[in-house]
């Protein structure tokens, strides 16, 4: 999973699939991130809605970082404030081995993803947090 900016946008481009081949030499389509699989210990540790302006802070914890967001029920009507189509405004991101922030989104990118399992972790999160959520 990638991120490309384009002015104060940030893309997420999809994951271009790799062809690898099987021991019978059959073609096995595979992504490039299927060696790391984030979404498995997603833990919710607090939600807490907001009394004025919408949306819930969401705090947790997932593949070794702490992960604080602030979602939507809708998107932004600037889609420049959200992390693109996720209908999270802000998100902030520590990794927990050296306490380092690894990402911060605040309306708009302050830090971008430190590394590739940052990138996987925003990526997910910006697939479904906010659907489950508000489901």
């Amino acid at each position: 999973m990638q991120f490309e900016i384009r002015g104060n946008c940030l893309f997420i481009a999809t994951p271009k699939q790799a062809t690898h081949q099987t021991k019978r030499g059959e073609p096995n389509m595979t992504h490039a991130e299927d060696d790391l699989d984030v979404g498995h210990n997603l833990e919710i540790t607090k939600t807490t809605r907001r009394a004025s302006g919408g949306g819930t802070w969401v705090c947790g914890t997932l593949s070794g970082h702490r992960v604080e967001a602030l979602v939507f029920p809708e998107h932004a009507d600037n889609p420049d404030w959200e992390v693109p189509g996720s209908r999270i405004s802000k998100l902030w991101i520590q990794r927990l081995a050296d306490k380092r922030e690894v990402f911060n989104w605040d309306r708009g990118p302050d830090r971008m993803a430190a590394d590739d399992t940052t990138l996987q972790i925003v990526a997910f999160l910006a697939g479904g947090l906010a659907e489950h959520i508000y489901s």
